[in-house]
């Protein structure tokens, strides 16, 4: 996937994150603090904005790095932070790269998931949206070499897996920590965020399949 695909697949991203804000809301509202889909929904309508009108990346690591700059700048709260990490963290990882393969995928989502560790961000397990990134990063290494396309299909279902997980998880961090056993059976809004963007991007990769 080139630069100009790449710019593309990630429009279509930002346009379903905006397009998930009520159901990320309903569930942030049960365990945090109800304001991670207007969050997400504001970063990424910025996002949106920003490929439509005045985009120009040299590389598929610079069209990551310019996303997770403008994420962090208007999505707000500890959000922001973590998701503008790891597009940031990821994309300076893959900067010079012209293609975005499922190898150059792996390589981005390890290191955003080293950035988040460093700012302090919680361990699996922790009922977290790393709970989403750590099976869809595993999943991409694992498929090394295989077409992104097809790759992309089992990363993303490895994302919803690990949101899946997240119901039978007792949160320590965050707004959710303080209900303790009340967090069971609720998914993490975080994680289902991460999961999301994974299945933007594959459905991406598979209408270039089709078309």
């Amino acid at each position: 996937m080139n630069v100009i695909e790449t710019k593309k697949m990630m429009l279509l991203v930002a346009n379903g994150m905006v397009d998930k804000e009520p159901i990320l809301t309903k569930f942030d509202q049960a365990i945090g603090d109800g304001d991670h889909g207007i969050g997400i929904e504001r970063g990424f309508s910025n996002v949106s904005a920003y490929i439509e009108e005045d985009f120009d990346a040299a590389d598929v690591g610079d069209v990551m790095v310019k996303i997770g700059t403008k994420l962090m700048s208007t999505m707000g709260g500890a959000s922001g932070a973590i998701f503008g990490t790891l597009f940031r963290t990821g994309g300076k990882a893959i900067l010079g790269e012209k293609e975005l393969t499922t190898d150059v995928l792996a390589v981005f989502l390890n290191a955003g998931l080293e950035g988040i560790y460093k700012r302090g961000g919680a361990a699996i397990g922790a009922k977290t949206m790393i709970d989403a990134l750590v099976p869809a990063m595993e999943s991409a290494k694992a498929l090394s070499g295989q077409p992104l396309a097809e790759a992309l299909i089992v990363i993303q279902k490895s994302a919803h897996d690990g949101v899946e997980n997240t119901k039978s998880m007792i949160a320590t961090t965050g707004k959710a920590k303080t209900l303790g056993e009340r967090s069971l059976g609720h998914p993490d809004p975080g994680a289902m965020s991460m999961a999301y963007i994974m299945e933007f991007m594959s459905d991406y990769a598979q209408s270039k399949v089709e078309a």
